[in-house]
């Protein structure tokens, strides 16, 4: 089958890769219709290297049709229409009991101090061929797929895998008052759902990007942005608008590569050009994160407000403001989403014809499997409008 594979910093590849087959009696097998590159597997692209390895396929954004199930997989069969978490989780682990899917003790990578297993996203996250291809083998199939509706177009339901979980999981980690307020930082894919769901909702939303195509696709769906060029001085602006306070609560859905912090680029940037082993070594103990976005999301929130961290993060050094999170009462909730935990809140929404939540309307770009090489490249510079990108096996 052909399959994207990385092959080292800014190159991956479509390559022809043995086809997948079932291993254990709870595994399935998944013919892909639509897969998508996620803002994570830029970091992928980017910066997480020494973590990778050559070869590995890629992607963590996928659904499609059941192939082929093992003899204990018994809520899907094949001719099913399915989508599939990121995370790979049993249902029936203690972490599991608590909706916590993402901990799911079953796939904790434990010889990395990891959470649950993921589709597609390094050694620390098991290294499980990912779903950026033209088949993939579903671990822990008794639990994991999605069934979804067989009308409706792929772009309703593709976003259940992640983006859409993903962006509830950070409005209900917010903890926004009701009729509250809440800033979303960054306006790429997570950040146009969280603004999204939102101000669904009821909350006042304000988002902060630089990008112009991301903040007229916000401003498209009712969102009040800043001024591109007022990026910098969010902090100001927002206090200005909500009588001084700041809102109650902000979203980053920037993470470990925000758009400033030169010295921690520069120490990213030299982790890159030493051997994996060392680079790995180094990242783990003493890895900082680009922190421009968590520190003006300090800034914006209001005392004794609530911070959701849903960019990814990686550094095992870096320098927080411990006396202004203190001073300020902030709460801060973070983590990987625990994907099936909000699918039947998601679900009506997605189903709905009225599509409230503007699914249809967050591609800017739909590619065959053989153009991945071009979409990872526009969609890391930020080129062409890119703000989501499909591809079609």
């Amino acid at each position: 089958m052909k399959a994207v594979t990385w092959h080292g910093k800014r190159d991956v590849r479509v390559e022809q890769v043995p086809d997948p087959a079932l291993k254990e009696p709870t595994d399935a097998i998944v013919r892909i219709t639509t897969t998508a590159i996620c803002g994570s597997d830029l970091h992928l692209y980017e910066v997480l290297g020494p973590f990778i390895g050559e070869g590995d396929i890629l992607g963590h954004e996928p659904m499609g049709i059941v192939e082929e199930v093992g003899p204990e997989v018994s809520h899907i069969r094949p001719g099913d229409r399915v989508v599939i978490p990121f995370n790979i989780s049993c249902g029936h682990c203690h972490m599991c009991g608590l909706r916590l899917y993402a901990q799911c003790e079953t796939t904790q990578v434990r010889d990395q101090g990891m959470g649950a297993a993921l589709f597609g996203y390094t050694k620390l996250y098991g290294e499980v061929p990912g779903g950026q291809a033209e088949y993939l083998r579903v671990p822990q199939a008794q639990f994991g797929p999605i069934k979804v509706p067989e009308e409706m177009p792929d772009e309703r339901f593709v976003y259940l895998s992640d983006v859409l979980p993903t962006s509830w999981q950070a409005v209900a980690w917010a903890d926004i008052p009701p009729g509250g307020s809440v800033t979303v930082l960054g306006l790429g894919p997570i950040g146009q759902m969280c603004a999204r769901i939102a101000r669904h909702l009821g909350y006042r939303v304000i988002g902060v990007e630089r990008v112009h195509e991301r903040v007229e696709m916000a401003r498209r769906h009712g969102i009040e942005v800043l001024d591109p060029g007022r990026a910098d001085v969010a902090g100001d602006e927002i206090r200005d608008m909500t009588d001084g306070r700041g809102t109650d609560a902000v979203i980053d859905a920037v993470g470990m590569e925000a758009h400033g912090s030169p010295g921690a680029k520069l120490a990213q940037t030299m982790t890159r050009l030493m051997p994996d082993r060392a680079a790995a070594g180094l990242m783990q103990r003493a890895g900082v994160d680009r922190l421009a976005a968590l520190n003006q999301a300090i800034d914006i929130v209001r005392r004794g407000g609530t911070i959701s961290i849903i960019g990814v993060y990686g550094g095992m050094t870096d320098p927080l403001p411990m006396l202004r999170l203190f001073d300020k009462g902030v709460t801060l909730r973070m983590g990987q989403a625990h994907v099936k935990r909000w699918i039947d809140d998601l679900m009506p929404l997605v189903t709905d014809p009225a599509d409230p939540l503007g699914t249809e309307d967050l591609a800017t770009h739909r590619l065959p499997l053989d153009q991945a090489p071009h979409g990872y490249e526009i969609f890391q510079k930020k080129r062409d409008g890119a703000i989501k990108v499909l591809l079609k096996p």
